[in-house]
């Protein structure tokens, strides 16, 4: 589908699997806090959310869905932002544990890991790996994955951390394993993964299948610098306490739903304007709402 008004989607990944509140305290881990930071980012200008559900009394990502269940349906109630599920969820799930909240749930959005990788989180200032797990993302689970997106009626979102998952994903198109147009998000800064640079950037572009939309997920220092790139070519944008835990210099952020807002000020310098999650699913060829 067309977007004649340029407008610009914003997601908004409120937590992920390992940001913790030790860290910076406003990210969620109970229902309550949740829904009020989905209804701040809806309100900020977001028009979807990126969700790993936190066990509340551990604060670590659960696969339970008696938790994810009860957040999921609280922030539907609350407002009309679009739902986005991690099938990665943390670290050491069996395929049918991460696929199963899209199956019984069904969001608009979830995201679709396009290739394994060694997945780490690296302390710059030891130089030290100080956790580290394989991501197992073979084309055999890739495949299961997007069959069982069809059937929800649930749009992928492709996620490519390196150059070498965009060829996966041509390999796997050629079954037509996914509804076209497709919708990636270029993720870049995880140790094991690309790290940003401009031509990393217009490589993934370039790679794109025709008709293809795309946004850009920075971890770290790189959030903003690929907001600005993404509003300015095109592309949409992602934010949020997942990537990022600041707003500026070493400034906590005091939410996702602040990231949300300086993302809308740098689309407005790129004069476009944030979608509704109405319009968000129309740009990026989401199926209807039931």
């Amino acid at each position: 589908m067309s977007n004649p008004e340029n407008k610009i989607v914003i997601t908004a990944a409120l937590t992920g699997g390992a940001t913790r509140k030790d860290q910076n305290p406003n990210v969620p881990y109970t229902k309550e806090e949740f829904i009020e930071e989905a209804v701040k980012c809806y309100e900020a200008g977001a028009s979807i959310v990126h969700i790993h559900v936190r066990d509340p009394k551990t604060g670590f990502a659960t696969p339970d869905m008696e938790i994810i269940t009860p957040v999921i349906e609280g922030i539907r109630a609350a407002c009309p932002i679009n739902i986005n599920l991690s099938t990665a969820i943390m670290a050491g799930l069996k395929p049918e544990d991460r696929i199963r909240p899209v199956v019984e749930l069904k969001p608009e959005f979830a995201s679709l890991n396009t290739g394994s990788m060694n997945f780490a989180l690296f302390d710059y200032k030891s130089k030290d790996v100080f956790v580290e797990f394989l991501f197992d993302n073979t084309f055999a689970t890739i495949k299961k994955f997007a069959k069982a997106m069809r059937e929800a009626g649930t749009k992928p979102e492709l996620e490519v951390y390196d150059l070498g998952h965009m060829y996966n994903v041509k390999l796997l198109q050629m079954k037509g394993i996914m509804d076209e147009p497709l919708h990636f998000n270029f993720v870049f800064g995880v140790a094991g993964g690309i790290h940003f640079k401009v031509d990393h950037l217009v490589s993934f572009i370039n790679l794109l299948p025709e008709g293809a939309t795309w946004h850009t997920c920075g971890v770290g220092p790189a959030q903003f610098p690929l907001a600005m790139m993404a509003a300015a070519l095109g592309g949409h944008i992602r934010v949020g306490l997942e990537d990022n835990i600041y707003i500026k210099g070493k400034d906590l952020a005091q939410g996702s739903w602040e990231q949300v807002k300086k993302a809308v000020v740098i689309a407005e310098q790129a004069e476009r304007a944030p979608a509704t999650p109405e319009e968000a699913r129309q740009i990026l060829n989401c199926p209807a709402r039931a």
